[in-house]
């Protein structure tokens, strides 16, 4: 009698679970993403602006502020950006904040996001 090879229903079950856990993950993750992706376009942006290196704080909080109305970044407010001026005494923006989403029950995933004008700074 030959051995029968493949997957049994178990192993097929634990099989699919897996595949829609990861699934689930990546669906729950990729907002986040999107939205920090989002958040990096709108500071390129911003340092692209005419006069960038003569703005005064305020100034590139209003920028961001509009930016941020209009591609609807709604986790990080102006207040949050760090301006300051980097070696060679040009304007940087940047952004350190965190996001906590919730996976299953009390199970989260933290996610640490950076993003900055200056070249130097961006991971």
């Amino acid at each position: 009698m030959n051995r029968q090879r493949g997957i049994t229903f178990i192993g097929l079950v634990l099989l699919i679970a897996a595949g829609l856990f990861v699934v689930m993950v990546g669906m729950k993750l990729t907002p986040a993403y999107v939205e920090y992706f989002t958040i990096k376009k709108t500071l390129k942006k911003i340092s692209q602006e005419p006069g960038f290196e003569s703005m005064s704080r305020k100034e590139i909080m209003d920028v961001y502020t509009k930016a941020a109305m209009i591609d609807e970044i709604g986790d990080v407010n102006a207040k949050d950006l760090v301006v300051g001026k980097n070696a060679a005494g040009q304007n940087t923006v940047s952004i350190d904040y965190q996001k906590v989403i919730p996976i299953i029950a009390n199970v989260s995933v933290l996610i640490d996001f950076t993003a900055s004008t200056d070249a130097s700074a961006s991971p």
